[in-house]
C-alpha cells in the first residue's frame, strides 16, 4: 500500500488549505493512474455474498482537471473476470494467463480505461454524479491488443 502522507491536526491548530475542487468527467477514455488502494470488506448484497475487496483510488488528468474516482474489485469467483481485467489494463496480466495478484505493485500502475457518470440519490434524497471506471483496456501487447473487459456493479 501506498505510505500515508500529512501529519496530525491537533483540535486547536490553524487550517488553510480549501482541498481540491471536485471535477465531474465527460464520459470517455482516460490514461489514469493508481494512487493507492485499500482492503476492505464486502457485507454481502443480493448479487454477491460477503467477501474481501480492494477499494482502489484512481487518478485521471483531463483538461477539465483532476478527478480521483474510488473503484472497487471484490475478490470472489464470481467478478474473477473484473479482476482479470483490472490486472491486464495495469499491465500485470495476460488474457488467459494465470497469475497471482501483486497488490505491493498496484500503487503507482498506469493504464487506460472508459470513465462513465454514476447517477445517485444521497440519504436526503439529493440527485448527485461522480465518475465511476466502465471498462479497462488492456495494456497494448500480442496477447492483448483489441479485447476489453467491461465492470460491474455489486
Amino acid at each position: 500500500m501506498s505510505e500515508i502522507t500529512g501529519k496530525e491536526i491537533g483540535w486547536d491548530d490553524q487550517i488553510e488549505n480549501d482541498g481540491s475542487d471536485f471535477v465531474l468527467l465527460p464520459e470517455g477514455d482516460y490514461d489514469f493512474e493508481v494512487l493507492d488502494f485499500e482492503r476492505a470488506r464486502h457485507a454481502g448484497s443480493d448479487k454477491l455474498p460477503p467477501c474481501n475487496k480492494a477499494i482502489v483510488r484512481i487518478k485521471v488528468n483531463a483538461p477539465e482537471g483532476t478527478a480521483i474516482i474510488n473503484h472497487n474489485l471484490f475478490l470472489h469467483t464470481i467478478t474473477e473476470g473484473m479482476l482479470s481485467a483490472f490486472f491486464t489494463g495495469i499491465g500485470m496480466k495476460k488474457k488467459g494467463e494465470r497469475v497471482t495478484m501483486n497488490w505491493n505493485a498496484v500503487p503507482g500502475s498506469t493504464g487506460r480505461a472508459k470513465v462513465g457518470i454514476h447517477n445517485y440519490k444521497t440519504k436526503a434524497g439529493e440527485n448527485r454524479q461522480s465518475n465511476e471506471i466502465k471498462k479497462f483496456y488492456p495494456k497494448e501487447g500480442p496477447a492483448t491488443e483489441g479485447r476489453t473487459f467491461e465492470t460491474g456493479k455489486f
